[in-house]
Order: C-alpha cells, then sequence, then structure tokens
C-alpha cells in the first residue's frame, strides 16, 4: 500500500512530512544496484508496493537531482527487477547510475481508495488519543504479514507499538495532520 519516501532532504516540511505546498515531491520506487549483462540493464532494489507500474516508456526521475529517465525496458529476474534506462546500452553508459533512487512523481500517484493512504502521508502525522491528549508522533510504519505496525515517538522520548486496524486507527485527518487512536488493553 505505500510507496516509501522519507521527503526530499533540504525541503521544508508540514507537520504531516510533507513538504510545502506547490514543491514536487518524489517518491523513492527503486534502488539501481549495478549493470547487468551487455546492453545496459540495471539490477533495481523494488521499493514500492506498485511494481507494476513500473512499465517501458514510464518517466521516472533518476537521483537526488530528479533527473528524468524513461525506462525502455523492465523485467523480473529472480527476485530482482532488471531495468534499462532509455539511451544507456552498454554496462559502462548504465554504470552513471549505479547506487542511484529512482523516483516519481507524487502528483503522478493514482489516488487510492477511501480510508487507504501512502506510507510518506502518514508518517509525521500527529497522534491523538481518542480522550484528546497527545500519544506522540507517527515516526515509522512497520510492514508485517498481517498488518503494518505505526512506531509512535511519545513525547517523553519513549516509543509506542499501535497495531494498523481498525479497532486501534478511529481517524486520520491528513488536513489537521493527525491521527485519533484508541490504546487496546491487552490482558
Amino acid at each position: 500500500m505505500s510507496d516509501r519516501d522519507p521527503g526530499q532532504p533540504g525541503q521544508d516540511l508540514r507537520p504531516s512530512g510533507s513538504p510545502s505546498p506547490g514543491e514536487p515531491v518524489f517518491i523513492a520506487v527503486g534502488f539501481l544496484r549495478r549493470a547487468h549483462g551487455i546492453h545496459g540493464e540495471m539490477i533495481m532494489d523494488v521499493l514500492t508496493d506498485f511494481p507494476e507500474r513500473l512499465k517501458p516508456r514510464r518517466v521516472l526521475y533518476a537521483g537526488d537531482e530528479h533527473e528524468p529517465v524513461r525506462l525502455q525496458s523492465v523485467r523480473w529476474h529472480n527476485k530482482v527487477m532488471l531495468v534499462k534506462i532509455l539511451g544507456y546500452d552498454s554496462p559502462e553508459a548504465a554504470a552513471k547510475y549505479r547506487n542511484t533512487t529512482l523516483f516519481v512523481r507524487m502528483d503522478e500517484l493514482p489516488e487510492l481508495p477511501e480510508g487507504e493512504y501512502y506510507h510518506h502521508q502518514l508518517i509525521g502525522l500527529r497522534v491523538v488519543l481518542e480522550s484528546g491528549e497527545t500519544a506522540g508522533v507517527l515516526e515509522e510504519i512497520l510492514t508485517t504479514g498481517a498488518n503494518d505496525v505505526y512506531t509512535v515517538r511519545k513525547p517523553d522520548g519513549s516509543e509506542i507499538l499501535l497495531p494498523a486496524i481498525e479497532d486501534v486507527v478511529l481517524k486520520v485527518d491528513l488536513d489537521r495532520g493527525e491521527m485519533v487512536v484508541r490504546l487496546q488493553e491487552w490482558g
């Protein structure tokens, strides 16, 4: 359900973890490791839950400078994706992108159904108990087999772990930058 994004370095972030309005936001979708074969393909670690959106002719943005590049080909090889960037037809040419993160623009992401959120939309939200008391700030989302788990940093510096389930997460209000939760009694 997520395209993971720590935000852009140097951007002013709002409480929700998002940059100021008007600034483009880039979401990491892959990490190019090294060339594979003799035709310029690169081994890419997939950083998105939607790898089916990485298709030939898709424009991605490479590195911290967000240089536009176009995918020429995409295929799975064992458990990694092999991608070829248009115009880079040899391992030597493709080496320019070794150890480079590939991004998409957030405004190019499809909308999710109501009640579903990208991780980058949730990181940084203020977490509030249903009583109105501040519990902390959502710092990290752990992806598990059953459901995500939210790591919340409390004001005293300690952390609590909250399962991302309906009984716990009562409301997400991106405009207010907060998530309302109900702590569970585990007996």
